[in-house]
């Protein structure tokens, strides 16, 4: 969706109300569901999830999942007119972040998995002193990514798009610089923003997924600990935020023991996203094919439209 027709949904939102939007949103996914062919996709993933349910169930639970993607559309324009204050968030284990800031920064582990979006603009509510930096992919001509950006941007979040052919260091320099002046960094877990970015292969729901190594080894040059978060909507204007435990990757480990501790603690972030989607299955949204049967179908065309998302994708 480009740039006029974004603003133009927000527009009459803010004249008849959030329900105009709402009706909107929920249409445009309505329309994708029934003619888009990533729908075939969709229904794989449920079938993945739950294997003893029936087709109709499968289909179902699609459905469910496009009309769910709706919210992270209505409940931004929520958050910019009430100036954030009319989303509430509840939060668990948010506390053991406070010790690294300013001291020897942490990485969060974000998913494609309930709202981030949200989770990076209210997270300075919880922590004043807060510096958050943003790692996302760069689609900067379409209207939902660029108004994405912008309000973040006012939120006081600093953001690095990263361009899909872009091969800069420097940028993962910024970012292990930024954490070890004990600021917090902020990346995807769950998706290649390059297709040609590293990456490493785990088990997830019986198949195999292939995940950026960047946030692994970001942290462990730098010596800061990995969060893996998630935030759920749970209402109206209503979030819960869950904080794991901190995983410490040592920072200057044995080049033989390296890959390894990578791929444990890959393996761990897998491990913990299959809890959260066993709790909250209508909250994913990947809409291109995440989980693959055998590694060895994981050629390059495939890893490169694995960084094209859907055209509502955040």
């Amino acid at each position: 969706m480009n740039a006029f027709w974004y603003r133009l949904l927000e527009g009459g939102a803010a004249l008849l109300g959030s329900w105009f939007l709402n009706l909107c949103a929920r249409s445009i996914a309505l329309g994708y569901f029934l003619f888009s062919p990533l729908r075939k996709e969709s229904i794989r993933f449920y079938r993945l999830l739950y294997p003893d349910r029936s087709r109709a169930w499968h289909w179902y639970a699609s459905f469910r999942q496009y009309q769910y993607f709706t919210t992270i559309h209505t409940d931004r324009f929520f958050a910019r007119c009430s100036k954030g204050d009319g989303i509430s968030f509840s939060s668990e284990g948010l506390e053991q972040l406070e010790p690294y800031l300013n001291q020897q920064g942490a990485l969060l582990l974000m998913s494609h998995l309930g709202n981030w979006e949200i989770a990076a603009s209210l997270l300075g509510r919880q922590f004043k002193e807060l510096r958050l930096l943003l790692f996302m992919g760069a689609k900067q001509k379409e209207g939902v990514e660029a108004a994405q950006k912008e309000a973040l941007r006012q939120g006081g979040v600093r953001i690095l798009a990263m361009e899909a052919e872009e091969e800069n260091p420097m940028v993962a320099i910024e970012g292990i610089r930024f954490l070890q002046g004990g600021g917090v960094v902020s990346m995807p877990g769950d998706i290649l923003l390059k297709p040609e970015q590293r990456r490493l292969e785990v088990s997830f729901l019986g198949g195999v997924a292939k995940i950026p190594a960047a946030p692994f080894v970001m942290a462990m040059l730098a010596g800061s600990p990995i969060f893996v978060f998630f935030a759920f909507r749970t209402g109206v204007g209503r979030y819960h935020f869950t904080l794991s435990p901190p995983l410490h990757l040592p920072p200057n480990p044995e080049r033989s023991q390296r890959e390894q501790l990578l791929q444990q603690a890959a393996q761990q972030y897998a491990h913990l996203m299959e809890q959260a989607l066993g709790q909250h299955p209508f909250a994913w949204f990947h809409f291109r094919r995440f989980v693959y049967d055998k590694p060895d179908t994981l050629g390059e065309k495939k890893s490169k439209s694995q960084t094209r998302l859907h055209p509502w994708h955040p």
